[in-house]
This record gives structure tokens, C-alpha cells and sequence, in this order.
């Protein structure tokens, strides 16, 4: 048998290949991401005598080049969570960290758990493009975060609370109506240096324009507030232009959240399992497309504990002599995106309370048991999860 252990960094690999009792093979060598390079490796890895395991370290999209190139050459290679290596077979006073090191520490995992290695399966194209969208989605969000809360508090000094006066949710295309209407009354004076009626007719005026439905109570509103603002900075042309910059970016971030939605559901249609997905009760054709993008082919796990760990929301027992400890935190040692998207499904089912909907009545069930807000989501999270295995596996074998 022969452990390949591959520790693997932005653009190369340290490649370290040893046998049983720490014969070595290969010293640790270097290997460039490139096209040529990785074949070659693929081809000494396959003139080796005997049986050839690899083992690499998942680290973000690094590894993905030397695996699936190794994978498609007819080798066996496992990819392993970050955390298994790093709490294996630490039991020197000295912190060695060296990319040597860590090829040899890989190889020596490979051997140690040569019959338990799962094996790495290449994703197909449109769950890996779906993956990136997600992730993509991710980091815009927080950036439209940023940007929103930024402009919130550039208004609390032009045009306080002007935010809360429209309560409409944003519309498929992105565009918010506050955000909108700030873009043209970005001072509380300017609404004021009307008169009321005039005021009516611009405000009739900008609701055609941007599509949003007029309402004369509402304009009534929304000038008797621009009446009481005090506001600090000056109605000038500096102050326009430091809003409208703001409210140019936040609209930008809409329409780029906007057109990554729209490409992960048509991915998603694309999958297999997307049907029964979207019947699920709480999952829309924004969560659904995240849930499958982060969840992916749902046949890689073994079991349903195992998608469960996988998003980190399992509490596993704890046992030691005379202590028994039933009651646990969850572990978080999983993808937290993934968490993110469960916590967003059941604060659906806690907004709309479907009465026949099995999850919500097994959420309802432990919080009258006294349970903690955050204890009784992820419960119901679990058990979602549970329900998704099932449901989707049932689907993908009738589909056979």
C-alpha cells in the first residue's frame, strides 16, 4: 500500500508518499498547478507497485485541480476536513508547521485510516456553478448590508427616519422603495420647499416613474415627517451628491443580488431533485436554490446523521465514568452557510405558523417544553434536514 499525503497551497502542492512503519517512498517534493505537471504526478502516483491512496486537506477551492485530475486518472483519493488533520497525532512540545511536515502528516492519516478514507467524487458542472453563485451571494449580502446601513446613517443627518416610512418589501428586480425615494428627496427641506399639493403631484409623478402604487394618505405621511426632521447637514449640492453616490452603490448591489438569484434558480431547475425541493413547505425560489447549492448531491452522505453533522447542528453524547451528559450544545463544525439557510426556513415557518405542517408542530412541541428560542430552531432545523434526506433519496431512486 501507498499513502500519498498531499498538503496543498494556492497555485502548488508538497507531495509526500511513504508505506507501513514510515518507509518513504517519495521525500517531499513540489508539484505546480498546471496541466502538465499534474499529469505527471498522476502517472508516478500509477507506476507505484501495490494499492495507492491519496489524502488531501479541503481547503476552499485549492484543492480541486490536483484532485479531480488525480481522480480522473483512476486514483483513489479522499478529500478530509481541515479539522481531522489538525487533531491528528499532536503529541510533540514543538509546533513544527512546514509544508514537508504536513505532506508527511497527511500520508500518515492515509495509512492510520486506510479503510475508513471516503472517497472524492468530481461534482458536475452546474452543482459546482451553483455552489460559486451561492457563495458569491453570500459576500454581496453582506456588502449590501454595509452599504444600507451606511446610507441609513448619512439619512439620520439629512433626512431622519425617512427608512421606516415605507414598509413595501423589495421587489423581484431588487429595487426598495425607501431607497428609491431617497435618490430624489434626499433632504427632509427639499420635500418641505413645496407646498402639500405640489408635493402630491411630485410624489404621484415619481411613483409612476419607478412603478411603486400612489397613496395620498401615504404622501400626507411623508410630508408631515419632513415637517419635524431636524436635519445637520445643509440642502446643498454637496450634500445631493454625497446621498445619491450611496444610494447609486446600494441600487448597483440590488441589481447584482438580483441577477445571481436569478442565475442560481435556473441552475437549480436544471437539478434533478429541484422538484421536490421547491414543494417543500418554507423553501421559496430564493432559499430553495441556496439549500441545494449547499446541501449538493444529497447521495454523498451516508446516512441522514451524516448530513446533519455536515451542517454542524448535531450534539453527539458526551460519557465518562459516572458522568452522562444528554444535553448538549451542537457542535457548529460544519458549513455554516448551510446553517444559515435552515434558520432562514425556520423563521418562515415561525412567521406564517402552517398549523398542518409536521415541523411546525414539532417546533411548537419543544417550545412549550421550555425550550430556548435558539434550541428549539435548530431542533426543528434537525429534523428538517431529516425530512430533506428522506424526501429527496425517495425521489432520486423513483427516478432511477
Amino acid at each position: 500500500m501507498n499513502a500519498v499525503g498531499i498538503d496543498v497551497s494556492k497555485g502548488k502542492s508538497m507531495v509526500a508518499v511513504m508505506k507501513p512503519f514510515g518507509e518513504i517512498v517519495y521525500s517531499p517534493f513540489e508539484v505546480q498547478h498546471n496541466e502538465a505537471a499534474l499529469k505527471d504526478l498522476a502517472k508516478k502516483l500509477l507506476a507505484l507497485k501495490g494499492e495507492t491512496r491519496v489524502v488531501i486537506e479541503y481547503t476552499g477551492n485549492y484543492y480541486t485541480p490536483i484532485a479531480n485530475i488525480l481522480s480522473e486518472s483512476g486514483i483513489y483519493v479522499s478529500v478530509i476536513n481541515a479539522i481531522l488533520i489538525h487533531d491528528y497525532k499532536n503529541n510533540s512540545l514543538r509546533r513544527v508547521k512546514t509544508d514537508k511536515k504536513d505532506a508527511v502528516k497527511l500520508a500518515n492519516y492515509a495509512i492510520d485510516s486506510w479503510l475508513e478514507l471516503p472517497r472524492y467524487h468530481i461534482e458536475d458542472d452546474a452543482r459546482m456553478l451553483l455552489k460559486n453563485y451561492y457563495h458569491q451571494y453570500e459576500q454581496y449580502s453582506k456588502l449590501h448590508t454595509m452599504i444600507s446601513n451606511n446610507l441609513i446613517s448619512l439619512l439620520d443627518i439629512t433626512y431622519p427616519g425617512v427608512n421606516k416610512l415605507f414598509k413595501s418589501t423589495p421587489r423581484e428586480d431588487g429595487h426598495e422603495k425607501w431607497v428609491d425615494f431617497v435618490h430624489e428627496f434626499y433632504h427632509s427641506s427639499k420635500v418641505i420647499s413645496y407646498t402639500r399639493s405640489v408635493f402630491h403631484k411630485r410624489y404621484n409623478s415619481w411613483c409612476k416613474k419607478y412603478r411603486y402604487r400612489y397613496s395620498e394618505s401615504k404622501a400626507d405621511e411623508i410630508y408631515n415627517h419632513a415637517k419635524q426632521c431636524v436635519s445637520t447637514l445643509p440642502n446643498n449640492e454637496h450634500s445631493k451628491k454625497l446621498i445619491q453616490t450611496c444610494v447609486t452603490e446600494l441600487q448597483l448591489m440590488n441589481n447584482t443580488l438580483f441577477t445571481i438569484r436569478t442565475e442560481m434558480h435556473n441552475i437549480a431547475a436544471s437539478l434533478p431533485e429541484y422538484p421536490v425541493v421547491m414543494s417543500m413547505y418554507g423553501v421559496g425560489t430564493v432559499l430553495g436554490p441556496q439549500l441545494i447549492a449547499e446541501i449538493g448531491n444529497v447521495r454523498r452522505f451516508h446516512s441522514k446523521k451524516a448530513l446533519i453533522a455536515y451542517a454542524g447542528i448535531d450534539a453527539p453524547p458526551y460519557q465518562s465514568g459516572d458522568v452522562n451528559v444528554k444535553s448538549r450544545s451542537m457542535t457548529k463544525r460544519g458549513s455554516s452557510s448551510l446553517r444559515h439557510t435552515l434558520f432562514l426556513i425556520m423563521g418562515i415557518y415561525l412567521k406564517n405558523s402552517p398549523q398542518n405542517e409536521p415541523i411546525y408542530q414539532y417546533m411548537i412541541r419543544k417550545k412549550a417544553e421550555g425550550k430556548h428560542f435558539k434550541v428549539y430552531i435548530m431542533a426543528s432545523a434537525n429534523k428538517f434536514l431529516r425530512c430533506y434526506y428522506a424526501i429527496v433519496n425517495n425521489y432520486l431512486k423513483s427516478i432511477d
